[in-house]
């Protein structure tokens, strides 16, 4: 019954989703795009795959930011395609994954008021899956309490800045603070709307909702390290939702360093390897290094995780997943052809396969 009546309203749109996924570039692909020579070589590979001809009408010399946009337009094209034709709740599950892009685009645009930039300019930065209909009103705003007052007025995100923020606190050094308290807002509204769902959606998100939570509570520990930011203020910017929720939660906000941190990671079996090499490198002198690495442990985890997301049918997890998938397949392909343009082919292969 379950199956049934999921396909009534999905059933087409799971098809066409699965579809897409089964375009993604393998390792075969990665591969032969490996051995091109130039960016134009690059080209003519990637038109065999189902990414077809969609560099066709770009002139040479051919630019990585180019791929990388064009790639994007791709996905959002497929994204915007299976929106468009999806009911409710679906629609709404549709638009709570573009709140995401919704929240960088706004801070954006807030950084870009802070430091009296052109915000029109900056419009062409935002991602598209996070542009709004009344994004334009945003840039009319002279001024940040202008710009608050606009976001709370004009766009999905009110909940999240009303209840989280003052336009006081919209200054140069608080704005990370403010990206954060945000993204933990609607990571926990995102996760208890997946709830009311019910099973197998719910079963399958709050996986990978609880490991973004996760991954964002440990980066914020890290990086909070050596800032005027105090243990009580960071422990306010963690999602309370993820694997380390509470105890883990409550060890990280006291840590004073990387190798506290790396304590509290153990007691997850899945995070315990996250930190093999990284705490030595932190100590030694190899901040960014380890940081690099860390970030590549999350991206391999990300990716199995939405991998396992199409193990299971009849439910919206795979319409999140496919996005995610498809986001590190563009972040691949834009360093694969950025090696190329530089010349730099010992560093080719140090990307997060996902086939």
């Amino acid at each position: 019954m379950e199956g049934l009546f999921f396909n009534v309203d999905s059933g087409f749109l799971e098809g066409i989703v699965r579809g897409y996924k089964a375009g993604i570039l393998t390792q075969s692909q990665y591969a032969s795009l490996g051995q091109c020579e130039t960016l134009e070589d690059f080209r003519t590979q990637l038109s065999a795959s189902d990414y077809g001809n969609f560099l066709a009408n770009e002139p040479s010399p051919l630019s990585t930011s180019t791929i990388a946009d064009k790639a994007t337009k791709v996905l959002v094209d497929q994204f915007n395609y299976l929106r468009s034709n999806s009911v409710q709740p679906l629609s709404k599950f549709f638009d709570y994954i573009t709140y995401a892009y919704m929240i960088d685009n706004v801070i954006l645009l807030i950084t870009g008021t802070l430091h009296e930039r052109d915000t029109h300019e900056l419009l062409q930065r935002c991602h598209p899956l996070g542009v709004f209909d009344t994004m334009p009103a945003l840039c009319v705003a002279t001024n940040v309490e202008e710009l608050y007052q606009s976001v709370l007025v004009e766009t999905a995100l009110a909940p999240y800045f009303r209840d989280c923020l003052s336009a006081s606190d919209l200054d140069d050094l608080n704005i990370e603070i403010v990206r954060n308290t945000v993204y933990k807002a609607y990571l926990e509204d995102f996760y208890h709307f997946c709830t009311s769902l019910g099973s197998p959606t719910s079963d399958v998100m709050h996986r990978i909702l609880s490991f973004e939570a996760d991954r964002r509570t440990i980066n914020i520990t890290i990086n909070s390290f050596g800032t005027e930011l105090t243990k009580e203020q960071r422990a306010k910017l963690f999602p309370t939702i993820g694997r380390l929720f509470p105890e883990g939660n409550n060890q990280l906000a006291k840590s004073d360093d990387i190798d506290q941190v790396r304590q509290v990671c153990e007691n997850i079996s899945e995070y315990r390897s996250f930190f093999d090499n990284t705490s030595s490198q932190l100590g030694g002198g190899n901040e960014s290094s380890a940081a690099s690495e860390l970030e590549d442990h999350f991206f391999t985890t990300e990716v199995h995780l939405n991998k396992q997301a199409f193990m299971q049918q009849f439910q919206y997890g795979v319409f999140y997943s496919y996005m995610k998938l498809k986001e590190q397949e563009i972040r691949n392909l834009t360093w694969i052809a950025e090696c190329i343009a530089q010349d730099a082919r010992d560093r080719m292969q140090d990307f997060i396969p996902i086939f």
